[in-house]
């Protein structure tokens, strides 16, 4: 593993490029593994060697000469403490009952100061696609025995912390990073992975029902074949399951009164799904062939009564067969007014059939588009991942990566529309995120209270 980093002082960082670390990796495998197997290896790599540190922490050497991280120095209001001299500032977020905001306490050789001797600011800078960063300015005013910030700190609580404090006209600075959710991964890296990005912005969503069904024969593109007088059948010319084009004949037959012969033929292009008839027999006025043009299907959809109100003619449709996974689009054709017995009521799809792709009798998932929202905002659900008790997609800024915490509404298909928590415009992983939330998982970042 050695051979194949190198260290930073703030994070571990791969030296190869991705296709050398392929390579590397690959040279090592058997021939016949997947790249997604490839591509678990490299997250392994990644989890094992690369980290963030949240704030930054101070570090010592411990007895085999490891870094072993140091938590920053806490104070009798749980808050991390600061020292200049003799001058100490414990700084904490609050969020007991209110919003998170941040109260500070100030002493002198240990005694405490009166919060209106202390002249305060912070200025956090997060991580953000603007020069320099984007900077929330905070000033504080006295709150009883401490000093209140007059900023909500919003989240992520994620960005360099720098301070100044002025008392007796003496000034005290501080700057610390207090990082969390967040990671670096080289661009090399990043493809090899395949982590796929995409802009936040506006879309429409389709609200859907989720439905099933089967697909059966068009009804309406089915004959039934009789001939028009009683007769012998002479000849037959068609077979159990031949595929036939319209005026092909048939069967002769003769006729029992006129003793001349009538041929009979197909009157559409189709399949023989039915044949009663053989050379010598009497037609005695019964079906003889049927045919179905399967160049066009129906899909029977059940809907159940909750979904119903929804569901409209016309409605497009998304239709799945389950065998072979082939995908059609239609629209509802009709609603039927029977309820079966499991309660729901049957809708049907005219379906094109023209390559033969949709067999009568299969299976199918469907989802019937019941409304569009448009959505002034919207992330994939395929980047949405799960980030202590917010719902969060990773923001992306050059090589690194930041948690973003969502306020969703309307989720339907591949879309979620975003409330808030994400500003428009801002690119997001979008494809394989768990990629980052491992790396950034096995960091244990967390932010300061």
């Amino acid at each position: 593993m050695n051979n194949l980093l190198k260290i930073s002082s703030h994070q571990t960082w791969l030296s190869l490029s991705s296709a050398q670390l392929s390579s590397t990796l690959s040279s090592k495998l058997p021939s016949k593994l997947s790249s997604a197997l490839l591509a678990t290896l490299l997250v392994t790599v990644l989890t094992a060697c690369n980290g963030t540190s949240s704030e930054q922490p101070s570090s010592s050497k411990g007895a085999h000469g490891e870094a072993v991280e140091v938590e920053p120095e806490k104070g009798p209001n749980r808050g991390r403490l600061l020292k200049d001299g003799d001058f100490t500032l414990e700084l904490a977020i609050f969020e007991t009952g209110v919003p998170p905001e941040f109260r500070a306490w100030a002493t002198i050789d240990g005694k405490a100061l009166s919060p209106v001797d202390v002249d305060l600011n912070i200025k956090l800078t997060r991580l953000s696609g603007q020069s320099g960063g984007k900077v929330d300015d905070i000033n504080f005013e006295p709150k009883g025995a401490a000093l209140r910030g007059d900023m909500v700190i919003v989240e992520p609580h994620s960005f360099v912390v720098t301070i100044t404090a002025t008392h007796n006209g003496v000034t005290h600075t501080w700057e610390y990073d207090n990082f969390e959710g967040r990671t670096k991964i080289e661009t090399a890296v990043a493809e090899a992975l395949e982590i796929g990005t995409t802009v936040a912005g506006s879309v429409v969503i389709q609200e859907t029902v989720s439905v099933y069904g089967r697909i059966t024969t068009n009804r309406e593109r089915q004959r039934n074949i009789t001939a028009r007088f009683d007769g012998v059948i002479k000849s037959v010319s068609a077979s159990l399951g031949e595929r036939v084009r319209k005026g092909q004949t048939l069967a002769t037959v003769e006729s029992n009164e006129s003793l001349q012969l009538i041929t009979i033929v197909a009157p559409m292009k189709g399949v023989i799904t039915q044949r009663n008839a053989n050379a010598g027999e009497q037609t005695d006025g019964r079906q003889l062939f049927t045919i179905i043009d399967t160049g066009s299907v129906w899909a029977e959809l059940s809907v159940f009564p909750a979904d119903l109100a929804q569901v409209k003619m016309g409605a497009p449709v998304s239709i799945t067969d389950t065998t072979s996974g082939h995908t059609v689009s239609g629209k509802i054709s009709q609603i039927n007014l029977m309820t079966q017995a499991d309660q729901s009521v049957n809708v049907r799809v005219v379906l094109d059939n023209q390559k033969g792709l949709l067999r009568p009798g299969r299976h199918v998932n469907a989802k019937i588009t019941v409304g569009n929202h448009a959505a002034a905002l919207a992330v994939k659900r395929t980047g949405l991942q799960a980030f202590r008790d917010f719902t969060v997609v990773y923001a992306q800024i050059g090589e690194e990566y930041e948690v973003r915490m969502l306020e969703l509404g309307l989720q339907a298909g591949e879309w979620a529309e975003v409330l808030g928590g994400l500003e428009s415009g801002t690119r997001y992983v979008s494809e394989n995120s768990y990629v980052i939330k491992a790396d950034i998982e096995k960091s244990g970042a967390s932010h300061d209270h």
